[in-house]
Order: C-alpha cells, then sequence, then structure tokens
C-alpha cells in the first residue's frame, strides 16, 4: 500500500522529483519545471489549470519534443502538439529480495557516458540523454570490454526512487542480466531506507511480467504525452 500522501507526489513524479531531490537538474519555476536538456526530455506542471499549463509552455524550446509522465493525461494547450500517447503504468516494490548483482557488473559513471547512451539508444528503455547518467546508481556488465547490459536510477522523491536504464544488447538477451541488475538496483535502494518504483509500457508484457517476478505490483495506470511547440502564426 501507498499512503495518501506519497501517492499524490508519484501521481506526477517529474514536477516532484524536479521540486525536491532533483533540483539541481531543474530549469524553471513553480508551478512548471523541467530537466536541462542534456539530462532528460521530461517536463511537467504541477497541475492542470491554466498558470501551470501557460508556465509549462514557456519552458518549451522550437523543435524539441518533450516528455510528459503522470496518472492522467493533462490538457494540450493551443501553443502546443501533441507528437504521441502511450499508456503506461507504474510499479512499486514493497519490499526487495535479496540479491546480489551478476558477476563482472561495476558502477558506472562519466568515463562510460557515450557507451552508456548508445546502448540507451539501441534498445529503448526510455528516455537517455549524454547527460542521463549524473543522474546516478547505473551499473552494467561489461564482456569483452564491451558493455552488454546496465541498470540505474532516475526519479528521485522524498522517501522514493525510481529504477530505470534497464537494458541488455541484443547479443546478450536470455541470460538474465537485466533481472539480476534489475533485483540489484532495488535491493540498493531499499538498503538506503527508500521505496522503489518503476515505469513500463501498459503493452511491454515481459517487463511487466518480469518486475512481477521481482516484488513489485501494479499501483497505477501512468499517461506519457509527448508534446511541441506549435508552429508559430505566418506574420500579416
Amino acid at each position: 500500500m501507498v499512503e495518501a500522501g506519497a501517492a499524490a507526489l508519484l501521481d506526477r513524479p517529474i514536477y516532484h522529483a524536479l521540486a525536491t531531490r532533483q533540483a539541481a537538474f531543474a530549469l524553471g519555476r513553480p508551478p512548471a519545471l523541467r530537466f536541462r536538456p542534456e539530462v532528460e526530455p521530461f517536463i511537467a506542471a504541477a497541475d492542470d489549470r491554466d498558470p501551470a499549463l501557460a508556465a509549462l509552455v514557456a519552458l518549451c524550446l522550437p523543435d524539441e519534443a518533450l516528455v510528459m509522465l503522470q496518472a492522467r493525461a493533462s490538457p494540450v494547450p493551443a501553443a502546443l502538439i501533441e507528437l504521441d500517447r502511450r499508456d503506461a503504468v507504474q510499479m512499486v516494490a514493497a519490499k526487495p529480495s535479496p540479491a546480489a548483482p551478476p558477476a563482472g557488473a561495476a558502477p558506472l559513471g562519466e568515463a562510460d557516458a557515450g557507451e552508456m547512451q548508445a546502448l540507451a539508444e539501441l534498445t529503448a528503455p526510455g528516455p537517455f540523454r549524454a547527460e542521463t547518467w549524473r543522474l546516478g546508481g547505473f551499473w552494467g556488465v561489461r564482456e569483452a570490454g564491451r558493455l552488454i547490459a546496465m541498470a540505474g536510477e532516475r526519479l528521485q522523491l522524498p522517501g522514493w526512487t525510481e529504477l530505470s536504464g534497464v537494458c541488455t544488447h541484443p547479443d546478450a538477451r536470455g541470460r538474465g542480466l537485466a533481472r539480476a541488475l534489475s533485483a540489484w538496483k532495488a535491493k540498493e535502494i531499499a538498503r538506503r531506507g527508500e521505496r522503489v518504483f518503476l515505469h513500463a509500457y501498459a503493452d511491454n508484457a515481459g517487463a511487466i511480467g518480469l518486475y512481477r517476478q521481482l516484488g513489485f505490483t501494479l499501483r497505477s495506470a501512468m499517461v506519457a504525452q509527448v508534446v511541441t511547440l506549435a508552429p508559430a502564426a505566418p506574420a500579416g
């Protein structure tokens, strides 16, 4: 179970992460915030009232696709175009199982940033930018010097940290690396006294099944909206 106060945070996790523990990565000010573009393409408003949505629009740059992720879809202001909308789920772990890192796993950081981004772009676990690694907590497995799997942390809320960036190179799938890294990261987050949550697209049955096996349960349906600025009206 998730208490009411935590549920309010988790329903709009991007906004509340940037307003609290990840303020160092934020651009803007309440009632709308976004990550710095080099870190993540995430943007959020505190609520769906006109002042918050106007502040959100003001943070968008031309020719930029930004992602909103929350429990209910937001109205799309006239100044924006919705490029895509996908159903997602948010899952939480009550008590992660004991786990050890897979053989060869080690922390990842700045020196690994290029390889991390390349692996994420190949496998598409979710948005991953040149400085996403700065969100911290990434672990990876190398084979013959090549990064073949990783998992890390993304959104951080008071008392909560998101498991994210879980991916495996196609050449190394079927070996349980994603499962082992996910279990290890969940355990590490819980060891710090925080609870673990994650997101998956609603149609990704394989990932959802894996996370259920690791002790995660469904907390809420979520909606991912991709938006961009509408073209400016012609002068005259």
